[in-house]
C-alpha cells in the first residue's frame, strides 16, 4: 500500500493533441513536487514535448469520459495533495504562493475552488456568465473519485474552501476553436441525460436555447464584454440547441435498436 505524502503536491494533466500548450504549461508548473499527464495517445507533437522534461511522468490511456480519465491520472499520484490543470490554463505568482501556503498550513479542509480568468482572443471576459467560475481542483485526492460524463464533479462538497487568486483560462485562440469545443461538451451532456433516461420536454428544448442567450447576454451582463460577449452568449446558445439534437439523434438510434 503507498503511503502519501500529505504535504507534498502533485500536479496532473490530461492530454490531447496539447502541442501548443505543453511546454509552457510544464514550466508553469515547475513549483509542484511532482507533475503527472495523461495522455490520449496524442498524434501531434505532445509526446515528443513532454519527453524533454526528465521530471514529467507521462502516462497513456485511452479517453472515454473526463470522470475516468481523472480517476486514473489520481490513481499515478503519490502525494495526497492534487492539483488538477487544463492544459489551456496557468497559474500565477500569487496563485502559485497560495497553493503551497495553503498545503502546508496543517489545515483541516479538503480541498479548495479555484476561481477563473477567461480570455477570449487573448483578452479578457469579466461577464457572460463567465464571471462566477470556479472549480475544484486542489484536494486531498484520498478517498476522492469524479463521477459524470461532462462537467464532472467530485465525490464531496464539503469541508472545501476558495482560494482568493485566480486561474487564468486562455480558453478560445479563435471562433471556431470555441464553438468546436462548446458542442462537444453539450453532446457528452446529451450522452449522459440518454444513459439517465431523461427524456427532453419540447417546449424546453424550444426555449432553453433562448433563455441561455438572453440569460448570459442580459441577465449575465454579457452586453457589456462587448462584440466578444455577443459571440460567446451565442455560441453557449447554439451549444444547448445542439444538445437536444443530439438527445434526440440518440433517442432515435436507440427506439431503432429495441
Amino acid at each position: 500500500m503507498i503511503t502519501l505524502k500529505n504535504n507534498k503536491l502533485t500536479a496532473l494533466v490530461i492530454t490531447l493533441n496539447e502541442e501548443k500548450n505543453v511546454r509552457e504549461l510544464m514550466h508553469n508548473l515547475d513549483f509542484a513536487d511532482e507533475i503527472i499527464v495523461v495522455d490520449s495517445y496524442s498524434t501531434d507533437k505532445t509526446l515528443d514535448i513532454l519527453a524533454e522534461f526528465k521530471n514529467v511522468k507521462v502516462y497513456q490511456h485511452s479517453f472515454n469520459n473526463f470522470s475516468e480519465q481523472r480517476n486514473t491520472a489520481m490513481q499515478y499520484a503519490s502525494n495526497n495533495w492534487v492539483l488538477f490543470i487544463d492544459a489551456d490554463e496557468r497559474i500565477s505568482e500569487d496563485l502559485k504562493s497560495e497553493i503551497l501556503t495553503t498545503i502546508q498550513s496543517n489545515n483541516t479542509q479538503r480541498g479548495y475552488f479555484i476561481k477563473r480568468k477567461f480570455y477570449f482572443f487573448n483578452t479578457p471576459v469579466h461577464f457572460s456568465g463567465l464571471q462566477s467560475d470556479k472549480n475544484l481542483r486542489l484536494f486531498k485526492k484520498e478517498n476522492a473519485f469524479y463521477t459524470g460524463l461532462v462537467h464532472e464533479k467530485l465525490n464531496f462538497t464539503e469541508n472545501v474552501g476558495t482560494l482568493s487568486s485566480y486561474l487564468i483560462h486562455y480558453s478560445y485562440t479563435h471562433h471556431e476553436h470555441f464553438k468546436e469545443k462548446v458542442f462537444y461538451y453539450n453532446r457528452l451532456k446529451a450522452i449522459e441525460k440518454v444513459k439517465n433516461n431523461k427524456k427532453p420536454n419540447t417546449f424546453i428544448a424550444n426555449l432553453h436555447p433562448f433563455y441561455t442567450f438572453l440569460n448570459r447576454y442580459f441577465f449575465r451582463l454579457g452586453f457589456l464584454d462587448g462584440k466578444k460577449g455577443f459571440i460567446i452568449c451565442s455560441i453557449y446558445s447554439k451549444g444547448i440547441k445542439e444538445r437536444y439534437k443530439e438527445i434526440n439523434k440518440l433517442l432515435k438510434s436507440k427506439k431503432g435498436k429495441i
